[in-house]
């Protein structure tokens, strides 16, 4: 280690409590990390709060926040730190008219979609770029339509997307359905086989970036057989595509679906960390990945029960498994130099929360770290951020005072922020050391 080296770790540790303290004061930090729980050497602040919808983000250049939101009239805000106090001081909105769960900075655009301003009925969504600097605090000119005519409601009508340096864009098409059954999510119902959704839904589309008037049959179906690919990024390393899957529900209880019980339901399938590349096939409806089992398994729609693999053995397996039903919203890898070496490559994932644990507490609400070494787990997944939601047995609502995180981004320096659809708020995560 260089003489240099040396000084700075032997600083780090001689730097007196009270100026670690100063530190996270100086960085917008809160006394009480805004609620979170944290691994030592963290603290948290509120960078916004009451932004209601506040789905995805990404962190421009300059440090402005740039927000996608489905609630406040949808559309996009900025968000400014001017005097560099850890909080937004500047709050403008940037476009509405439109729900936006996905939000991208990429050659001179902002990128974002334009979704359905209501749930009812069918409506497609477009993916649309405005010319964009840093800085800008509303749009300069009118925006490009990339691609119109995605599939929208009902069902998963985000359609979340990300952009590789090449301008590749890749989009998820998240199903309409559960488990493609002959009637949705009615007990017993057998699923349609050929499932028709895969040609058209639960995969993801390659467009390019660059061009304008795509549709998804111009499109690349890139891969197939993701429920909700909810969180989608690209690796640092490599450029390559990584998702992470909503898994199914209703396995059992409540009705007693398929004749497992509630414990098997509570905890199968398991979420999924996926690395994608064109061609892939996952598996949904036809398959699932089983806790019990290690694997993927046959849906009980199409025969299984809990244990039969058929066809499930050609589908590809997940990098990583999580709980079930914590549903995974936002993938980031960690290319900062902020936090600690440990973290530089790995996966931060925020899990929304689940609200179909029959028979157990509701769980997630959280955000997790998963160390990577290529494209291998190098250990077990931690819990990073936690005390999201102190109601848990609310489900979907957080109850009274919670959140549910969303979106992730890092910003120029290094911190973490962290979005939250429930109550709107938008926290900020730095490292002052332990």
């Amino acid at each position: 280690m260089r003489r240099n080296a040396v000084l700075s770790v032997l600083t780090l540790l001689t730097i007196p409590a009270v100026s670690r303290a100063q530190a996270g004061a100086a960085a917008g930090c809160a006394a009480d990390n805004a609620g979170l729980k944290l691994p030592p050497g963290f603290c948290a602040g509120i960078f916004a709060d009451t932004l209601r919808g506040a789905r995805h983000l990404v962190v421009a250049p300059n440090g402005d926040v740039i927000l996608s939101l489905q609630g406040r009239g949808g559309g996009l805000m900025v968000l400014r730190d001017d005097n560099k106090s850890g909080h937004a001081d500047v709050i403008k909105k940037y476009a509405s008219g439109f729900t936006s769960s996905e939000v991208a900075l990429f050659d001179g655009h902002l990128y974002t979609e334009q979704g359905p301003t209501n749930g009812q009925g069918e409506h497609p969504v477009a993916i649309v770029r405005y010319p964009y600097k840093p800085g800008d605090l509303a749009p300069s000119g009118p925006p490009d339509t990339i691609v119109s005519g995605l599939p929208g409601t009902p069902g998963h009508f985000t359609r979340n997307f990300v952009i590789a340096s090449d301008g590749s864009m890749y989009v998820n098409v998240g199903s309409p359905t559960n488990s493609c059954q002959e009637k949705d999510r009615v007990s017993k119902a057998p699923g349609k086989n050929p499932c028709p959704e895969l040609d058209t839904r639960a995969g993801i589309w390659k467009f390019d970036a660059r061009k304008k008037g795509q549709t998804e049959q111009t499109g690349v179906h890139f891969a197939k057989g993701i429920r909700n690919a909810v969180g989608i990024t690209i690796s640092p390393l490599d450029n390559r595509l990584w998702a992470t899957q909503h898994g199914r529900d209703q396995l059992g209880g409540q009705g007693g679906d398929w004749n497992f019980d509630d414990k098997y339901n509570s905890n199968n399938p398991a979420e999924e960390l996926l690395q994608v590349n064109q061609g892939d096939d996952f598996g949904w409806p036809y398959c699932y990945y089983s806790v019990e089992a290690g694997k993927l398994v046959l849906a009980p729609e199409y025969g299984g029960d809990g244990k039969k693999v058929e066809q499930c053995a050609q589908k590809k397996e997940p990098v990583a498994v999580f709980p079930a039903h914590w549903a995974p919203n936002a993938l980031m890898f960690y290319t900062g130099s902020a936090f600690p070496a440990r973290y530089k490559n790995g996966a931060f994932i925020a899990f929304h929360g689940s609200w179909n644990r029959t028979g157990e507490p509701q769980a997630g609400f959280n955000v997790v770290f998963q160390p990577l070494n290529g494209e291998k787990p190098s250990g077990a997944y931690e819990i990073f951020a936690s005390g999201f939601a102190p109601n848990l047995g609310n489900g979907r609502g957080a109850g009274v005072g919670g959140h549910r995180p969303t979106g992730l981004a890092q910003g120029p320096d290094g911190s973490l922020y962290v979005t939250d659809d429930a109550g709107g708020r938008i926290y900020k995560i730095v490292y002052t050391g332990k």
